[in-house]
Formats: C-alpha cells, sequence, structure tokens
C-alpha cells in the first residue's frame, strides 16, 4: 500500500515473535511505529534494527504490562510524546509461565493478554480518531471467562485455561467496547493471527517451531491499515480459516459482555 497516507501505530510486544515481523514490515512501509517491549536491552536492540532498515520512523517505549502501574506508565508516555495515533496493535502476550500471579495479585494471563491492553486502549483513545483502529490479538483458544478468575479472587491452575480464558475475554471486550463507541471511536478488531505460527509463546507452550511467523504479521498490518476493514468495528477476524467469523459464543452474548466490561471497569477504577 504504496500510497497510503503514513500512519503512528503502537505496537506492544515488538521485540520478538509476530510483533518483531509486524514492526519490520509496518517500518519497511514507512510508518511511524512505537514499539513497546518488556526487557530494556532486546527493546534496544529491536530498535537499532528497525532504524538499520533506513524507513520510516520508530521509536522505543519500555514497560512490565503484567503491572497495571506500568502500563499506565506507557500510556502516560505516548501522551505527553503525541497528540495523534492511528492504530495501537495490542499484541503482546503471555502462555506459560513460572510466577503467574502479578504484583497487583491477578492471573499474569488476564493481567497482560486482557486487562492491559484495554487500560491502555482507554486512556489512549483521547488521542485517536473515528478512522483509527484498535487491534486485539485474540486467538482460536477461547474457553468461557471466569470472572472471580480475572480479578484474583482464585486462581487457575491449568496455563492453558487461563491462556484461553482471556483470549475470549479480548475478545469479547474488543466487541463491547465497539458497540458503546459507535461511529465516534476507532474500529475495533479481534484478530486470531493463525495457530501454532513460529512464535516464542508456542515454542515453550507446545514444543514445536510452528509455522511461517508472517501469516501472523501480515494479517495484522491488513487489519491494521486496509479499507477493507473499515467496516469490521466489533467483529472477529479467524485467520485459520481466512475471514471475519463467529468467536466462541459467550463473546456475542452481550449480557456477559457487558459484565465482563463493568468488572474490568471496577477492577480497573476507570
Amino acid at each position: 500500500m504504496p500510497n497510503a497516507p503514513k500512519k503512528i501505530i503502537l505496537l506492544s510486544g515488538a521485540t520478538d515473535g509476530i510483533g518483531l515481523a509486524t514492526a519490520e514490515k509496518l517500518i519497511a512501509l514507512g510508518h511511524h511505529v512505537l514499539i513497546h517491549g518488556r526487557n530494556a536491552e532486546k527493546l534496544k536492540a529491536t530498535e537499532e534494527k528497525l532504524r538499520g532498515l533506513d524507513s520510516g520512523i520508530v521509536e522505543s517505549y519500555r514497560a512490565d504490562l503484567s503491572a497495571l502501574c506500568e502500563v499506565e506508565g506507557l500510556a502516560k508516555a505516548i501522551k505527553e510524546k503525541h497528540t495523534r495515533l492511528d492504530v495501537i496493535i495490542n499484541n503482546a502476550g503471555i502462555y506459560k509461565t513460572n510466577t503467574p500471579i502479578t504484583e497487583d495479585k491477578l492471573d499474569v494471563r488476564f493481567a497482560v493478554n486482557t486487562l492491559a491492553p484495554y487500560l491502555l486502549s482507554r486512556r489512549l483513545l483521547p488521542l485517536m480518531s473515528n478512522k483509527g483502529r484498535i487491534i486485539n490479538l485474540s486467538s482460536a483458544a477461547q474457553a468461557p471467562v471466569e470472572l472471580d478468575a480475572m480479578e484474583g479472587k482464585h486462581h487457575l491452575h491449568d496455563q492453558f485455561k487461563a491462556y484461553a480464558q482471556s483470549k475470549l475475554a479480548i475478545t469479547m471486550w474488543s466487541r463491547q467496547l465497539a458497540l458503546q463507541l459507535g461511529k465516534q471511536g476507532p474500529a475495533i478488531i479481534a484478530v486470531n493471527p493463525g495457530s501454532l505460527l513460529a512464535s516464542k509463546m508456542v515454542k515453550e507452550g507446545f514444543g514445536i517451531a510452528g509455522k511461517d511467523i508472517n501469516i501472523g504479521a501480515d494479517i495484522l498490518i491488513r487489519t491494521s491499515i486496509s479499507e477493507e476493514f473499515t467496516q469490521a468495528s466489533g467483529l472477529y477476524f479467524d485467520n485459520d480459516i481466512g475471514e471475519l467469523a463467529a468467536p466462541h459464543p459467550d463473546g456475542l452474548n452481550t449480557k456477559k459482555c457487558i459484565a465482563l466490561l463493568t468488572s474490568m471497569d471496577k477492577l480497573l477504577k476507570l
């Protein structure tokens, strides 16, 4: 899309896997990409690598998205430097870990995969127009959300169950927030980038090499900037079948989606 206007794009989890591949492609297209990472050394190395592409603009932001105070700090840092943001790609995610409970006493899967993207997006909405996009990383793995588990009132010992619940939760809030904002807000799209891609998460979680990471990067870019997704706000794109599709039935249940958002707003004091 060489003639498309260049955009300011925030990309979380940009130091490896799908995030890094997406960042490289966006920079090559000439966009202004705000890359995020948790590890300062990896983030610096990624920024230097992207600057070496000699195209686009790159700037970096470090934050641990498992800590809600750092999510707040990330949003504040971006707002101090920018008055406009065109796209948010909430890509950062976690599956298996030896430290499943965060400093906020939350399951780290819910904290990173569900709550941090919601808090970050809500804080940055004032920078976005109704022509903007928020792209949320969902998954084919989706399981009914236990609100008590998301709120940290009890802990899930099954790591895959926690991951699958967190991914349905982000799919649900994508739909409900899109409905709340209507045409006044940016388009919000939940995307399964493809199952078992060659990411660090897949290698650690399933012990396999995985499929071409570019499958995921390419759909993130399409949903972020292509005109074909202008009317897709609140919808779910399943890249395993290559089209918009129905998520888990709870993702279309208005009562459950509203209950989830109400719970998240209370938890995050929004």
